[in-house]
């Protein structure tokens, strides 16, 4: 796994010390379209991006599991280390045995496909996240919405969950014009939000810290030639900040998946 990482940073840091690099920056939020621009079928780097890593996940998924075997061979090792974890040390220990296997593969899903969608800021030729931008972020928000109010739902019914989640029981029933709003808000609107912001904060600020570096290295070693030491600064700094940008996206997508198992815990729990 280092050596992979290693080679990963390798490749991906390789392009600042060229002629004419990839410098990662601002304007990668806002690529070009490669066809139908300003339409809805609007195809661009980052709609590329998204797709590349989609299938991608996919197609390891299909490869780790189509010959299972009692005695796993390494793709079957790691996905089944990774659903082991997330099922074990995430989903049954927040929600307990039995919601944990209900909710275990979506929360497994979320993991990986963040995490897929994450990483794409460090693969050599994509060089950006495909979750940097509002779309995705907010897709998986909306997933993990409809989940732990569907999971609410089920478990106590409709009229019961929404009792439960906006009017506490053992308050005067004037402070539930304060409390039911607030209530509301915090329930409904600022966890979809804040669970969109943070990962999509998170690696916007990843990327343009890597366009810094980049930046510095290439103009340092193409244009100031007698600071060689001062690039080779930035140089070490620019592989640092990769491997950082690995290291962002596997905890971004464990705390979503965190807080998503959280507000499902939230949801099935009466106040």
């Amino acid at each position: 796994m280092t050596a992979v990482l290693v080679g990963v940073i390798a490749f991906t840091a390789y392009p600042a010390f060229t002629q004419s690099p990839h410098e990662p920056g601002v304007a990668d939020f806002f690529p070009e379209a490669v066809f139908g621009q300003g339409t809805f079928y609007e195809f661009n780097r980052l709609i590329l991006a998204r797709i590349i890593m989609g299938v991608t996940l996919c197609v390891l998924a299909v490869l780790a599991v189509r010959k299972t075997a009692l005695v796993p061979g390494r793709g079957q090792a790691v996905l089944e280390l990774v659903a082991d974890f997330i099922r074990g040390n995430i989903a049954v220990e927040m929600l307990g045995p039995k919601l944990g296997r209900r909710y275990a593969p979506y929360l497994a899903m979320a993991f990986m496909a963040i995490f897929f969608m994450n990483i794409s800021g460090i693969v050599p030729g994509i060089n950006i996240a495909a979750s940097s931008v509002l779309v995705v972020p907010l897709l998986f928000a909306l997933f993990t919405y409809v989940t732990f109010v569907g999971a609410g739902i089920a478990q106590q019914g409709v009229a019961h969950f929404f009792k439960s989640q906006l009017m506490p029981s053992g308050l005067p029933w004037p402070m539930y014009f304060i409390i039911t709003p607030i209530e509301f808000l915090s329930n409904f609107v600022v966890r979809p939000v804040t669970l969109t912001l943070r990962l999509l904060c998170n690696m916007v600020a990843g990327h343009m810290l890597l366009a810094m570096t980049y930046f510095g290295t290439a103009v340092l070693l193409q244009e100031l030639s007698a600071m060689t030491t001062v690039a080779a600064v930035t140089g070490a700094a620019m592989f640092i900040m990769t491997g950082f940008e690995f290291f962002v996206a596997v905890l971004q997508a464990y705390i979503f998946t965190i807080l998503s198992a959280v507000y499902i815990k939230l949801s099935v729990e009466s106040h």
